[in-house]
């Protein structure tokens, strides 16, 4: 399933938001395997980068934080922001240089889970292609496992 979402940034300003229907190929992983773990293809790679950098956030200390948060139409809505440094329990990825933030309790609906990013005449913005989505709702923002 693939869902809308919205980043925000420290500035609290919206950088993207979109849905796309296929997933391009993935970036490379370097922490935990990838059926365990998650995906990030490499048009979401390089969209994250220039966003990081244009947020001002060191890439070697911050990154992106991806989370699962209650409420939506469905019962569950992702979480997507900037986050100077990961918390004690998270799990930490690394995709070419560019790392992703998972806590604890958003992995569990997270897991096997792969961000892309689309551009297009039509939409622009982060798609998650979710295995663990078992419904989602009309606006495309909330989805329950």
């Amino acid at each position: 399933m693939s869902n809308m979402v919205t980043i925000e940034t420290p500035n609290s300003q919206a950088v993207l938001a979109g849905q796309v229907q296929d997933a391009a190929k993935p970036a490379t992983q370097t922490a935990g395997p990838a059926s365990q773990g998650l995906q990030v293809t490499e048009r979401a790679v390089k969209r994250i980068r220039a966003a990081i950098a244009k947020e001002g956030i060191s890439p070697e200390e911050g990154g992106l934080r991806l989370g699962v948060l209650g409420g939506g139409c469905s019962g569950l809505s992702y979480s997507i922001k900037f986050d100077t440094q990961p918390r004690e329990r998270d799990r930490v990825y690394e995709f070419d240089g560019v790392r992703v933030f998972v806590d604890p309790k958003s992995f569990l609906y997270l897991h096997g889970m792969t961000l892309d990013y689309e551009e297009t005449l039509m939409r622009q913005g982060f798609n998650f292609i979710n295995p663990n989505s078992t419904r989602s709702c009309g606006c495309g923002s909330s989805f329950s496992a």
